[in-house]
């Protein structure tokens, strides 16, 4: 049985909305000041989970041969992944960068693995900015911060994806180049989204779309 989807109530909606008007107008306008102040990278952070069943879009096909997706089901692999949107100090050039993992969910060491590689490649202070997952607030993330004093953690309002530019990367990475396929195996899979992915740091107006379609005020 389908049931149709229950319209949150009209208070809780005009809530989260206060509470999203209130972060920009107060914590990014802040977060904004610190990176001029420290000539740092602001730098976006998610993770997402690519899965072994396809996602389906609707295609071209000769008249009367509708086309057929063969998966393999009850199969719960996946390839777990934590990408960056980063944007330079001068905001004149973005980067895009991304660990993959296999079989597993990224958790506080994956987290930090990825923040000492980001680290590795951008110079001077970075300033992260991302949701409240478990794994960005942990004990081990606290304490590879505090050894790390040019690393700066700011976090996004709850609910509110839709501020994160890795939002839109994984839709137009899964949208795109994973639409309609059916990988046999987990290391197919992997495979694949690397080959999907591996132009996106070089393509810099795509960069910016993902950036505009989240609409924070920030000049590029």
């Amino acid at each position: 049985m389908v049931f149709p989807p229950q319209k949150p109530e009209r208070r809780a909606v005009e809530r989260d909305d206060e509470v999203v008007r209130q972060w920009l107008d107060r914590q990014w306008t802040r977060i904004k000041r610190l990176v001029r102040r420290r000539r740092a990278h602001l730098v976006f952070i998610d993770e997402t989970g690519f899965l072994l069943a396809p996602l389906v879009r609707r295609t071209w096909a000769p008249v009367g041969q509708t086309p057929v997706l063969r998966q393999r089901t009850r199969h719960h692999r996946k390839v777990s992944g934590i990408g960056a949107i980063t944007i330079s100090p001068q905001r004149r050039r973005l980067g895009y960068y991304l660990h993959l993992h296999r079989d597993g969910s990224i958790g506080q060491e994956q987290v930090i693995a990825f923040l000492r590689d980001l680290l590795r490649h951008l110079r001077g202070d970075v300033v992260v900015v991302w949701d409240n997952l478990s794994a960005h607030r942990g004990r081990k993330v606290r304490e590879y911060q505090a050894r790390t004093p040019r690393l700066h953690l700011e976090y996004l309002p709850p609910y509110a994806p839709d501020l994160n530019p890795l939002e839109y990367s994984w839709s137009h990475t899964k949208m795109n180049g994973l639409a309609n396929y059916c990988p046999a195996n987990v290391d197919e899979l992997h495979e694949a989204v690397t080959g999907a992915t591996e132009c996106i740091p070089d393509e810099q107006e795509l960069l910016r779309g993902f950036l505009r379609a989240t609409r924070l005020p920030i000049r590029l």
